[in-house]
């Protein structure tokens, strides 16, 4: 008896494995004004996916996050904002706070997400898979705010840009251009 329930729990573990999609798409979360949407409706679109925040010294890439996003929208581009309190308590706001902090500094108007933690026991599991993710750059924790990754359309980890690379950086933008 005990080695058939053994076999029929490995027989389980193994198609659950098998079937997991490990895939950004999988993922719903709750946008900043509190609505929940599921990433599989940005299939189809190249992201840039930003831990933010508002009170770091990174906090100005907000304005050339929001030009990247005007830019090339309409080519089906989308940058998502997701403000984090992980680093030095630079994100102390309430999501309603972070909103309007992102509206009248900066003119945000590209989708940003409830505030979530993008490392330690908190992290959410998206970023545990996007850390995790093989890419060109590097893996590993996210080691500050405003550090980028750019998903192609299929929802595959195409590079990824520490915190220090501005938006408007050449290397950036020849990535968003090359994948749209």
């Amino acid at each position: 008896m005990k080695i058939i329930f053994f076999t029929i729990t490995l027989l389980f573990l193994m198609i659950s494995k098998s079937e997991r999609t490990d895939s950004i798409y999988q993922y719903e979360l709750n946008l900043i004004n509190g609505e929940i949407v599921s990433l599989e409706e940005f299939k189809g679109d190249v992201l840039l996916i930003v831990n933010t925040a508002s009170e770091c010294g990174f906090t100005s890439q907000y304005e050339g996050l929001q030009k990247l996003y005007e830019t090339y929208s309409d080519q089906g581009f989308k940058v998502l904002g997701f403000p984090a309190n992980d680093f030095g308590g630079q994100e102390p706001g309430t999501d309603e706070e972070i909103a309007q902090f992102c509206e009248m500094n900066f003119g945000v108007t590209f989708p940003l997400f409830s505030r979530l933690s993008v490392r330690g026991d908190e992290q959410h599991p998206l970023f545990e898979m996007l850390v995790n993710k093989e890419n060109p750059d590097f893996t590993g924790e996210i080691s500050w705010n405003f550090e980028k990754f750019l998903i192609d359309r299929n929802g595959n980890l195409l590079r990824r840009f520490q915190s220090n690379v501005s938006p408007d950086s050449n290397d950036m933008i020849s990535s968003i251009e090359k994948a749209l």
